[in-house]
């Protein structure tokens, strides 16, 4: 199909030159394919695969006519300043051998990475002087296709080189610095995985303690929690909750800008956001909710408002990047060792909790997802640097836990997004995790139950390993393919409990509550009632709330419909 479609072009295309580029990884056994297309050059990823370099070089080379090899060699996925004089070395046996046949340009597209550095003046300066932006990034381009035209020792190019050396230089001189706490922290990461990592006494309370087994596994089986939760938490069959966030409206957004301006001070914002959680309190209760969210109000992004609280991270003032359609989000830039040092959630969600009689979820980013949508540091493994996520998550739910939260959700919904192109390195992908959401949510009591979610993905891929993640509850986006997700859950015997999204966040539509009723009898086809939650598809902030109030009514009326049915013992299907 390749080749037709590549003829195709190639016969369609005159005198305009036909350009295949590949990124995020290498060509592999794809090469003989890729150098036979009827292409006019090729780029590859040599930041992603720098292996692939000399392979493809031969084949570019042995070429017939003037192809040309495009060396993806500065990071377009990515913050990290390029070590220039080391990508100049990298290229010049290719430079040597296809001469002007050589370009040089980003791994990949550059609207990945934020506009301009220069824009960034409130970041730390030594962090600044680590770091490349787009703007940043074509330079680097020029001072490196300067230097294979001109020489290293031309005296532009000298000096270019040289500030790209003292840049590198002081980045490894920190990172020898920080290798020490790094020593600490995989240990720690080992005393949490042999099930030794300290949990307060106080924060299992009289539910019954967490031994945290081997491999950051809960104490007690899937079965056995489920069990106590049912006692403990009391909740209605088919239990209704939402995923996370309510509207962020005008208000929100200019009390917050407001706030990180210094126009308003840190307790007018408190009782700013006090106030909003009250209303989307009263808002749950008023729609029947039996599970309630804080709603988030004191939130600017899932990813971002965790790093702005971790160690370890930076967050930039204008590094806007696309996140989907036309919202943009500011990734945080995760550059060094990460450490909580206070909790992020728990004066909210003791807050919230207060004004109500009703269980209040707290509510957390996974670790995944917070490494996958932040600029993650290129010196360490991902996975090393993912389990210190997954402990500073850790400390937060024992502590979420100890103040009398019983349902506490951790979000991962990058988890699919991370999976690598090849299959042969999926397991590798999957096992750390897996291990890394284990060991942010194993250390609590069998009464606190565990939520993750998931939206808008292929599952059926990775249905093994959501059920190694062992949560007591995962919500999924399943509006979309009329529940069609749930039968990759059933043919996997999924033991825990779902909560298969009843309507889609993203569509302008409030859904009737017969429209809902249909999701919901076409979920209790595939799942029995006990093992099935309601709720949307997804956080609800992108909605606003002359949409949001009915479309949670009309859940909760088609939720008491089927618990109608299933209580006079008639069909509820």
């Amino acid at each position: 199909a390749l080749r037709r479609a590549y003829e195709t072009l190639a016969a369609a295309s005159g005198p305009a030159r036909l350009l295949l580029a590949t990124y995020f990884g290498g060509l592999g056994d794809n090469l003989d394919l890729a150098a036979e297309l009827p292409v006019d050059g090729l780029h590859v990823d040599l930041v992603r695969a720098p292996g692939q370099l000399t392979a493809v070089t031969d084949r570019v080379a042995a070429a017939p006519g003037d192809r040309v090899l495009s060396a993806g060699i500065v990071d377009g996925r990515n913050v990290w300043r390029t070590d220039v004089r080391a990508a100049f070395s990298a290229l010049g046996d290719a430079h040597r051998r296809l001469g002007d046949r050589l370009w040089v340009g980003p791994s990949c597209s550059l609207q990945h990475v934020p506009h301009d550095l220069d824009a960034e003046d409130a970041l730390d300066a030594d962090l600044r002087e680590w770091l490349a932006f787009a703007d940043q990034k074509l330079g680097e381009v020029a001072t490196l296709t300067a230097a294979l035209n001109h020489g290293a020792d031309d005296p532009a190019v000298a000096t270019r080189l040289r500030a790209s050396d003292t840049a590198v230089a002081a980045r490894r001189r920190a990172q020898r610095g920080a290798e020490a706490h790094r020593r600490r922290a995989r240990g720690e990461v080992e005393t949490a995985r042999r099930g030794a990592h300290a949990e307060s006494a106080a924060s299992r309370g009289a539910h019954g303690a967490a031994s945290g087994a081997a491999e950051g596994r809960r104490a007690s089986g899937q079965a056995e929690r489920a069990e106590v939760q049912r006692r403990e938490l009391d909740l209605p069959p088919l239990p209704t909750t939402t995923i996370g966030s309510f509207p962020q409206t005008d208000d929100i957004r200019r009390a917050r800008r407001a706030h990180a301006a210094g126009e308003l001070g840190d307790d007018d914002y408190r009782d700013f956001c006090r106030a909003e959680i009250a209303h989307v309190i009263g808002a749950q209760e008023e729609a029947g909710l039996d599970v309630l969210v804080h709603g988030e109000p004191e939130r600017n992004d899932m990813v971002q408002y965790f790093g702005e609280r971790l160690a370890g991270f930076a967050t930039t003032a204008n590094g806007w990047v696309q996140s989907y359609g036309t919202r943009c989000v500011r990734p945080p830039i995760l550059y060094g060792d990460v450490a909580r040092p206070a909790p992020m959630t728990v004066e909210w969600q003791r807050y919230a909790q207060s004004l109500t009689d009703r269980p209040v979820k707290g509510m957390l980013t996974g670790p995944v997802t917070i490494l996958q949508w932040s600029f993650v540091r290129d010196d360490q493994p991902r996975a090393q640097t993912c389990r210190q996520i997954a402990l500073a998550i850790r400390a937060e739910v024992a502590d979420l836990e100890a103040a009398g939260t019983h349902i506490i959700q951790v979000d991962e919904p990058a988890l699919r997004e991370g999976l690598p192109l090849r299959r042969a390195d999926r397991k590798r992908y999957l096992d750390w995790a897996t291990e890394c959401f284990r060991l942010a949510t194993a250390g609590v009591g069998d009464a606190t139950q565990v939520h993750t979610h998931m939206c808008y993905a292929e599952f059926g891929d990775i249905i093994d390993a959501i059920v190694a993640l062992d949560a007591d509850v995962i919500s999924i986006e399943a509006a979309r393919s009329r529940m069609a997700v749930l039968d990759d859950l059933v043919a996997a015997r999924y033991p825990a409990a779902v909560g298969p999204g009843m309507y889609d966040i993203h569509a302008p539509h409030v859904p009737s509550e017969d429209e809902i009723a249909t999701q919901l009898d076409r979920a209790l086809v595939a799942l029995p009632a006990g093992q099935l939650w309601v709720n949307p598809d997804c956080g609800l902030k992108t909605r606003g709330w002359d949409e949001v109030r009915p479309a949670l009514a009309h859940m909760v009326a088609a939720t008491r419909r089927a618990r109608a049915r299933l209580a006079g013992g008639g069909d509820a299907n």
